[in-house]
């Protein structure tokens, strides 16, 4: 069973894979390097409260999916 972390590294990583939207418009919109961005990627860190909250308007996707709170 996998945990929390894993679980929301994984639906992030989806998101971003599934947005059409290349990392480096990504990173540039939310302020980040491409290397942080490749680091939330892999589940080494998450993004702070303030990022990922710009994460998901920029992706126009539910924070509730990424944290799995169906």
């Amino acid at each position: 069973m996998q945990n929390i972390n894993e679980i929301i590294t994984e639906n992030l990583a989806r998101e971003i894979t599934t947005s059409g939207k290349s990392k480096t418009e990504i990173a540039l919109a939310l302020g980040i390097s491409k290397p942080t961005l490749s680091q939330y990627l892999s589940g080494r860190i998450h993004p702070s409260l303030s990022t990922f909250a710009k994460l998901c308007a920029f992706l126009d996707c539910s924070a509730d999916e990424i944290l799995n709170l169906k």
